[in-house]
């Protein structure tokens, strides 16, 4: 029998996969739990082609990733940096073009960057918010629990329980482990007998054995240490003070040169002072640092330094001449001589260090300050130039020892020839020349400098002196110039130069630099209004008037029609010009936007206001050609002609503007104007009109009952039929549902009052001021527990109000847990007047007047237009603040004007104080609030 096995037991050839040739690798298991054997790896195919490819004398294939072989001197990698610019560009110069290209694709980059910014910054923001409000912090939720802990007694925190591990399997644990022994080293035991007893035996050197000291106590080295310690602080805060810097020198392992000779030269010790121990120290160790390196000047200037601080004089300067010998090239060891020396030596020294240093500008100066006699100084500063005719300094050291202006101007002339790059030269030569000279001066600068802005800034104001400014525009041949030359300025830094030139008094270069720079980089894609008005804005945040003037300027001649530009301007006009100038302004303004009815009654006003009432009736006339029909106007006429009696006039137009303009709005000043003059019914008889045209109008709503409710009207009945009738009408007004809520109030049925307000939320749900009168009806009617549950609900559905937030602190907390609690609201209201506002009366309150006052300003900042935050400001001055500051309030506030205000409107708006203006409204509120 032979010996081969069968085809079956024999083993597979070398690299053989079943079922490869077909693309049968395997099957699936009916649980379709994948295939029941792998087939080849990407290797073994690799490995099994090139195997095949050898035997056959083929090249290796390139399927399955095998790749072909290459060049080992090719580099795969040089071409995926893009900085690495080897091969084609190896060998190119970096010119001229190239930058210029770079600055242009930056300048797109930025500008492309500036253009996404709001959008992005803005999506981010909202993003942000979005994300704390769906992911709040634990501390949040646990807030109210936190502030419910500071009400317990201290009974009450000794009776609640500890938090004790209540698993079995831990309590066990931890049981065991109590009961474990460990075995006590002897020496523990042996030190605890020897801790009682006491030796009297006496060692070989007369000493005694024991631990103690001659008196019995043990020495505490940790003691010792600490009041170490605390010594070398006190040290450190006394050399800090002493330096009057924050570090002090020494105190790092490599020490700088010049802050450590700027700290000696500060300290001011006297002899006396100084401890002696350390002043050996420190003088063997600059010892040590000027033996080893007798070339370094630090080291022999500070040694020289410790001898003066330790009194000694002579031996400072002694050491220093050795310092000079040793460094004769080093300025600061010669000019630390000449210090240290008189005045006759130090003119030798001064003579030496330059003969050593005949370039060095700080030793010609000093030894130019030697010299007493002018012409002796003069003499020195002529032989620095000739040693360094290239100083600048130097220069402007001998033109300031000049007293003739014709001798400094021939200096410079002499200076700019040889410097003729230094720009500080050209102007200060320019400004000794008469104006037509400088103006030949300020040319040649030009040419030699020609990427200088300073020079033809310089040169505009130059034309401005001379009355020229009109006709030449230097600015604009100084913009394509320097645009030639690529040292175009960017927009910031020339409205910088501009504000300079106004603080100067140059009104008019400043002007030219913001005309002709001010739309620099800016393309028509970019929000220019929005830039030009931000630029103003900050312009005049800084003081600068006339530059922000300039920027509106240039802003109207592009976007003549834009009514927020002409608003914004005419604004900066009315705070900061002359009434002239706003006329004039307002007037152009009209003319740009004929339909803008806030621009006509603008004028109307500032006409009226100055006591022109026939020039402000005709802008009105002028505004209804314009405007036929609009409201605004046909009730700016009104008031006109009411603030100046003509009562029948001010009916007629009403009645007019009723028939031609009829809208509720019309109507309501009708209604307000009757009841302003008395007339009840036919206040009544329009609101019942009124109310037949227009049945969704909250205000005639308002108005009918109020005109029920009145003292020398009341019937209540009907007001409260009114007031419920229009809160089905106009379910979603929330001063309606007050005033239903209030007349109830007023009635005594506060039951009833309670159920207006919960049928007011449910119409108005998240509304803060519903919330805020629901829990002062409860608070006025002593129901505190039931007060602080609504401002419970109230601060989770409305968690941003500072209006709930201001009741809460106000009237429902302690007065200790004032305080903390507007720090918790201030964190969750961001920027909120009101609350400000009661931050203000709790400092006020503590008697805390700076933070009190500042407060209230913030305040004010915040919202100028809140009345009732002006109301506070101006009864806390009268308590504490001085006539003229009570003044000023008073005056921004009639130029504010305030409109808004629970306690403001509510005297604003009542018939008798209609002709009161705001100075008197003010002091009306002022003795309400309490």
């Amino acid at each position: 029998m032979s010996g081969r096995k069968d085809f079956l037991s024999q083993a597979a050839p070398e690299n053989y996969v079943a079922g490869l040739g077909r693309g049968a690798t395997g099957f699936m298991t009916r649980s379709d739990l994948g295939p029941a054997r792998e087939g080849p790896s990407e290797d073994q195919i690799k490995e099994a082609l090139a195997k095949r490819a050898q035997q056959l004398g083929a090249a290796p294939p390139t399927a399955y990733g095998a790749t072909e072989k290459k060049d080992e001197d090719e580099d795969e990698d040089r071409f995926q940096d893009p900085e690495n610019e080897v091969g084609l560009f190896a060998g190119g110069a970096y010119d001229k073009e190239d930058d210029e290209a770079d600055r242009i694709y930056q300048e797109v980059d930025e500008k492309m960057d500036r253009r996404r910014k709001i959008r992005r910054e803005a999506r981010e923001q909202k993003e942000r918010e979005e994300h704390e409000r769906k992911n709040p912090k634990i501390q949040q939720g646990f807030a109210d629990l936190k502030r419910a802990l500071g009400t317990l007694t201290d009974d009450e925190w000794a009776a609640m329980p500890e938090v004790g591990d209540l698993t079995g399997k831990n309590r066990r644990t931890k049981q065991n482990l109590r009961q474990k022994f460990y075995a006590v080293p002897d020496s523990v035991i042996a030190g605890a007998r020897d801790s009682a007893q006491f030796e009297n035996s006496v060692a070989e050197d007369g000493a005694q054995t024991n631990g103690d000291s001659a008196d019995g106590t043990m020495t505490n080295f940790a003691d010792i240490g600490a009041a170490r310690d605390k010594v070398l602080q006190v040290r450190l805060d006394q050399a800090a003070l002493g330096s009057g810097s924050d570090s002090s020198a020494g105190s790092a392992t490599n020490i700088d040169p010049k802050g450590y000779l700027t700290s000696l030269s500060k300290s001011e010790l006297r002899a006396g002072e100084v401890e002696v121990g350390d002043v050996k120290r420190v003088r063997v160790l600059l010892e040590s640092v000027i033996k080893t390196n007798p070339k370094h000047a630090p080291g022999w200037i500070a040694a020289a330094r410790l001898e003066e601080v330790a009194g000694r004089i002579v031996a400072a300067r002694n050491v220093i001449a050795r310092g000079c010998e040793h460094c004769p090239k080093s300025e600061d060891a010669w000019l630390e001589n000449i210090r240290l020396n008189d005045n006759h030596n130090a003119k030798i020294i001064a003579a030496n260090a330059i003969k050593n240093n005949d370039h060095s500008v700080r030793l010609w100066i000093e030894a130019m300050k030697l010299e007493s006699d002018q012409r002796a100084r003069k003499r020195v500063l002529r032989h620095a130039l000739d040693h360094i005719p290239q100083s600048v300094v130097l220069w402007k050291e001998a033109v300031n020892l000049e007293e003739n202006p014709d001798d400094a101007r021939l200096l410079l002339a002499k200076a700019t020839d040889l410097i003729p790059l230094s720009v500080e030269l050209w102007l200060a030569l320019a400004r000794l020349e008469s104006p037509e000279n400088a103006q030949k001066v300020l040319n040649k600068a030009r040419k030699a400098i020609p990427t200088s802005h300073e020079i033809w800034v310089a040169a505009a104001r130059l034309q401005e002196q001379m009355g020229n400014a009109s006709k030449i525009n230097v600015m604009k041949r100084a913009v394509q110039a320097l645009a030639k030359e690529s040292a175009m300025l960017k927009r910031e830094e020339w409205i910088t130069e501009a504000e300079k030139c106004e603080e100067e008094g140059a009104i008019l270069t400043c002007g030219s630099i913001i005309r002709e720079t001010l739309g620099w980089s800016l393309d028509e894609d970019d929000d220019r209004k929005e830039i030009w008005m931000e630029d103003a804005r900050s312009s005049v945040g800084r003081g600068r008037f006339e530059t922000a003037r300039a920027m509106y300027a240039y802003a109207l001649r592009v976007f003549v029609n834009k009514k927020s530009i002409w608003l914004a301007a005419a604004d900066l006009e009315r705070n900061h010009g002359t009434r002239e100038a706003l006329w004039q302004l307002l007037e152009k303004a009209v003319e740009a936007c004929p339909q803008s009815e806030v621009l006509w009654m603008q004028l109307a006003k500032e006409k009226w206001q100055a006591g022109e009432i026939d020039n402000a009736r005709r802008v009105l006339g002028k505004a209804f050609n314009q405007n036929p029909n609009n409201e605004d106007i046909w009730l700016a006429a009104v008031k006109l002609e009411a603030d100046n009696n003509q009562i029948e006039q001010a009916r007629e137009l009403l009645q007019t503007a009723r028939r031609e303009a009829g809208t509720d709005r019309v109507w309501i000043k009708s209604v307000s104007f009757e009841r302003q003059l008395g007339n009840t019914d036919a206040a009544l008889d329009l609101v019942n009109q009124g109310l037949q045209l227009y049945p969704k109008a909250a205000k005639l709503w308002m108005m009918k009952g109020q005109i029920y409710m009145s003292p020398e009207n009341t019937r209540l009945p009907q007001a409260r039929e009114a007031l419920n009738t229009g809160t089905r009408a106009c379910p979603s007004s929330v001063p309606l549902w007050l005033l239903t809520s209030r007349l109830e109030e007023r009635s005594g049925v506060v039951v009833k009052a309670r159920s207006v307000l919960d049928r007011a939320r449910l119409a108005v749900p998240k509304n803060a001021e519903l919330w805020t009168e629901s829990v002062r009806v409860e608070r006025r009617a002593g129901n505190v527990a039931q007060a602080k549950n609504l401002m419970a609900k109230a601060l989770q559905e409305v968690p941003n109000s500072g209006l709930l937030w201001s009741e809460s602190i106000w009237h429902l907390e302690a007065r200790t847990q004032r305080k903390p609690r507007s720090l918790e609201a201030i964190r969750k209201v961001d920027n909120d007047p009101i609350l400000f506002v009661i931050v203000a009366r709790i400092f006020w309150y503590e008697r805390k007047l700076e933070k009190a006052s500042s407060w209230f300003e913030k305040a004010i900042l915040l919202d100028a237009d809140l009345g009732d935050t002006w109301a506070w400001y101006f009864k806390f001055l009268l308590e504490h603040g001085t006539e003229e500051k009570r003044a000023d309030v008073l005056s921004k506030c009639v130029v504010t004007e305030p409109k808004h205000g629970e306690t403001w409107q509510g005297v604003a708006k009542d018939p008798k104080n209609a002709r009161k203006g705001v100075e008197g409204i003010l002091k009306l509120v002022v003795a309400i609030l309490e």
